[in-house]
């Protein structure tokens, strides 16, 4: 099994409309490469995949869903600050792989 699979997936539920949303994008794009050994980013338009959304009680956008073995297991509704999305993301990201060292 592709192991990139096992990992955490954030769902970044958007649309070509939403300010916040669009202000967002580098955002999560920056966290995204920073990020790509431990966790999978989605960007998701609620106005072309609406029935995921509704699944998922997607009212507001953007919203951030993170979703690990199939399970919603946090969120953020509204725009959200790096801090905030690194405070909800850390309890559920794997520390880093065995001879990467953090700096110091």
């Amino acid at each position: 099994m592709d192991a990139a699979l096992d990992l955490p997936l954030l769902l970044f539920f958007t649309s070509e409309r939403s300010g916040p949303g669009r202000r967002m994008e580098s955002l999560l794009a920056h966290l995204a490469r920073k990020e790509r050994e431990r966790l999978r980013i989605s960007r998701v338009d609620v106005e072309k995949a609406r029935e995921l959304a509704d699944r998922l009680d997607v009212a507001d956008v953007p919203t951030l869903v993170l979703v690990r073995e199939r399970q919603v297991v946090a969120r953020l509704d509204g725009r959200a600050s790096a801090p905030s999305i690194e405070r909800m993301l850390a309890p559920h990201l794997a520390s880093a792989p065995a001879g990467e060292l953090e700096p110091v």
